[in-house]
């Protein structure tokens, strides 16, 4: 699972002038650079990053009533504390208050039923997957070139694109008619992918109908939201800037014609609590939505939790929810309530993602593997790695510099100490770290305070791929790219030579987890509904789970739940029902 926290204050250095050669030498350590992560500052966290105990002394917490919540807003301000939320499918309404006093007084109320935690959820995009290499990532077909391996392999232009001209043809359903709710970090608004699908939106954290994945001095956010509404809603032929995997005209969701509802509930970092996701799900209704695309989670269920999503399927709502990315056989929360269809992440091979979580109520699979999708306007990079005219396929670091490097290849093993750069100098190289023994930030921690000027990861796992890495958002780094072992082999007879590490900004990026299935699957539901606007979630639901293809073994299993989704036969299949 994707950890948008931070590490704390590092007092570190790294490369400085020349004439410090020596020292470094010896001791490997070069002068005068700061190099880490940054504590965030309180600013900041009040912007978003929910904590449990927040900096007043007060707690989140939901408190549920008897006789239908009736005097429950009045009487927890009454007792001083601060209602945040109110909720119109179970009797509940969400506050902050003391962890004590007021507490003890709501508790001592005959019309309080409980009082539980507002548990903190996260988004869902792992911090490392496998991917499959650019030639298998991308497809290059009609003209124009919008349609990705991804939408393909759900099927989804076999739904609206008959004719093989890679548009959608008149007539065909296209998610045209429906509203798909993404629930997520909010967009970037004016991506030219996006911004004619989107037709309401509320940010919940900041109680306004802007939501934006952008905070004025602070800057952007995760981009998760705006990666999730592409795969289910990117328009033909408004293609976003620098891109060398696509055409000018971008790419195209798995739902073109879908209208967006985009409710904003992750912080700048990808936190949030089940209270702004609860209430996210009520204005998802009030807005008409007939899908409900959660690319979160990590708590637990509790009876408001529960009141609510079953609201919510009663409503007319198909909610789908990433299963996880722990790598476990248990899946998380929400997409295990029973009125949520869990999606799990496959590769481009079709089988499940190294991370994603399996088990009990797993429903679908989809492409969660390397996927590429929209990202916030110049905040996505598209990498090239160059040693002496070898060019291995690679993926800049999420949220790294945006720079062009150069110097000497050196070998800096797994990045696990300070002395780990054989052949470093503080003049400058290129470090090549092998990933997986340490955390990514600390391996680049360790070779810039020997002098690295950029670093290349290389996958150790004998499957190889692309490893999707992120940085610490705020702090002192030098761009990072990832590439495949083969790469690695590669470079490995190329040490000591001149290595270029070069980036260009786009609008675009690629992204791995649970969280990047998800919307594939909602995009699909969406086309069922755009076909077939009388039909209950239940009947989408069922179409979708009976046509998926069979992975693994035979029949339904816990590795693969019903399969790998697909639109075409899911909508031949609800065609069929009486």
């Amino acid at each position: 699972m994707k950890r948008w926290g931070l590490m704390g204050l590092l007092a570190l250095v790294a490369c400085g002038p020349d004439d410090a050669s020596d020292k470094g030498a010896q001791s490997r350590v070069c002068p005068n650079v700061i190099a880490g992560a940054l504590s965030e500052p309180v600013s900041t966290r009040q912007v978003g990053a929910p904590l449990q105990m927040e900096e007043d002394g007060r707690q989140r917490v939901i408190i549920r009533y008897r006789n239908m919540g009736v005097r429950a807003q009045g009487r927890v301000e009454q007792v001083g504390g601060q209602v945040t939320a109110t909720f119109r499918t179970t009797p509940a309404v969400a506050a902050r208050m003391s962890l004590q006093e007021q507490r003890a007084l709501l508790a001592e109320d005959p019309l309080v039923e409980s009082i539980e935690l507002d548990q903190t959820w996260h988004a869902l995009a792992a911090a490392t997957a496998p991917a499959p290499t650019l030639l298998t990532a991308l497809t290059r077909g009609a003209n124009p070139n919008e349609l990705t391996a991804g939408l393909r392999k759900v099927q989804a232009n076999e739904v609206w694109d008959l004719d093989g001209d890679g548009l959608p043809d008149p007539g065909r359903p296209t998610g045209a008619g429906v509203r798909v709710c993404v629930i997520d970090s909010g967009l970037d608004l004016e991506h030219p992918e996006l911004m004619d699908a989107v037709v309401a939106g509320r940010d919940l954290l900041d109680d306004d109908d802007t939501p934006s994945d952008f905070s004025g001095s602070h800057g952007w956010g995760t981009g998760h939201g705006t990666h999730v509404a592409g795969i289910i809603a990117a328009r033909p032929g408004h293609g976003g800037q620098g891109t060398p995997a696509l055409q000018p005209t971008g790419l195209m969701g798995v739902a073109p014609g879908a209208e967006l509802v985009i409710a904003r509930v992750l912080d700048l970092y990808g936190s949030t609590h089940m209270s702004f996701v609860l209430a996210a799900v009520e204005y998802c209704a009030e807005q008409g939505a007939k899908v409900v695309s959660l690319s979160l989670g990590g708590g637990v269920a509790t009876k408001t939790t529960l009141e609510v999503f079953e609201a919510a399927r009663a409503q007319g709502m198909l909610v789908v929810a990433a299963s996880g990315n722990y790598a476990v056989q248990a899946v998380d929360y929400p997409a295990s309530d029973p009125n949520v269809l869990a999606v799990g992440a496959l590769d481009a091979y079709d089988r499940r993602a190294n991370f994603s979580s399996g088990g009990r109520g797993l429903a679908l699979m989809a492409p969660g593997v390397d996927v590429l999708s929209t990202f916030p306007r110049g905040q996505g990079a598209f990498s090239t790695v160059d040693v002496q005219g070898t060019q291995p396929t690679s993926r800049s670091l999420l949220y790294g510099p945006i720079e062009n490097r150069w110097g000497k290849l050196v070998d800096c093993g797994f990045g696990d100490s300070l002395d780990s750069c054989k052949g470093s100098t503080c003049s400058g190289f290129i470090a090549y770290v092998r990933h997986g023994k340490v955390p990514t930030d600390f391996a680049m921690v360790n070779v810039m305070k020997q002098g690295a000027r950029a670093v290349i990861f290389g996958n150790a796992r004998p499957e190889g791929g692309v490893d999707i890495l992120s940085m610490p958002r705020r702090g002192q780094w030098v761009p990072a790219v990832t590439i495949t072992q083969a790469g690695g082999t590669v470079l490995n007879r190329m040490l000591g030579e001149l290595a270029r590490v070069s980036m260009v900004r786009a609008d675009y990026t690629y992204m791995s987890g649970t969280s990047m299935a998800t919307p594939y699957v909602s995009g699909v539901a969406a086309l069922l509904f755009s076909a077939y606007p009388a039909a209950t979630p239940d009947q989408v639901k069922h179409a979708l789970l009976s046509s998926a293809k069979d992975l693994g073994p035979a029949g339904y299993d816990e590795d693969y739940g019903h399969g790998l989704v697909q639109a075409r036969l899911a909508l031949e299949t609800l065609a069929a029902m009486p």
